[in-house]
């Protein structure tokens, strides 16, 4: 597969958790691509040439030979589908794959005020003094005792070889972690491993303007 076969739409802030995961799921594949960015503050994801391209007008938006698919976690199970014979992006055992899709949509749907109190952009631009709200707390409560149940001890990943649920899991990890708020050691030591993959490290690379907020 070739870049003029694969556009993957961002903003051109790259900040978004959701469009990150959508990059690594490209890298981790080994597939060319094009990267393509709208500016969100200007909505340019609302205007009528964007709207054209993808159904919801939201980012990411994967194109492939005229095929257009938002939601990062959707990207990645197509991308799975699409590309036989390259490193999967989800365990291969059907039970392990199952969980990794569930932790994914649990992720997306159930920690909104962890992702509103502890926004992405502060892994890349620095630490919110503001404490957490006791919702928040609880929150992430909930996202650590998953974490530490689904993350055997001493295990590099979640489900024996990496997947990309494993990245989802340390952006929302990181969020805590980069600010400095409290996470036990061995789940910190987790996301450093996930930061030091060569997917990871290439979307950490892109230089970024000045910071705006996003969940």
């Amino acid at each position: 597969m070739e870049s003029a076969n694969l556009k993957l739409y961002v903003g051109a802030d790259f900040v978004s958790a959701f469009a990150m995961s959508a990059f690594v799921a490209l890298k981790e594949k080994q597939l060319s691509f094009e990267l393509v960015t709208l500016d969100l503050k200007a909505r340019e994801n609302y205007q009528e040439r964007y709207q054209q391209v993808s159904l919801t007008c939201k980012i990411p938006t994967l194109v492939h030979e005229g095929f257009a698919l938002s939601e990062s976690s959707a990207i990645a199970e197509y991308l799975e589908d699409i590309t036989p014979g390259h490193p999967n992006l989800y365990p291969r055992d059907l039970k392990q794959r199952a969980r990794a899709r569930q932790l994914q949509a649990w992720l997306r749907s159930d920690l909104l005020i962890i992702r509103k109190e502890r926004p992405a952009d502060l892994i890349y631009f620095g630490k919110k003094d503001t404490p957490l709200s006791d919702d928040a707390q609880a929150a992430v409560g909930r996202l650590l005792f998953v974490a530490d149940r689904l993350l055997e001890e001493s295990a590099d990943h979640l489900f024996g070889d990496w997947s990309i649920a494993d990245t989802d899991l340390a952006i929302m990890l990181n969020r805590l972690v980069a600010n400095g708020d409290e996470v036990p050691a061995r789940l910190a030591a987790y996301v450093r491993r996930q930061w030091d993959r060569d997917s990871v490290r290439a979307w950490m690379d892109i230089e970024r303007a000045a910071p705006a907020v996003h969940a």
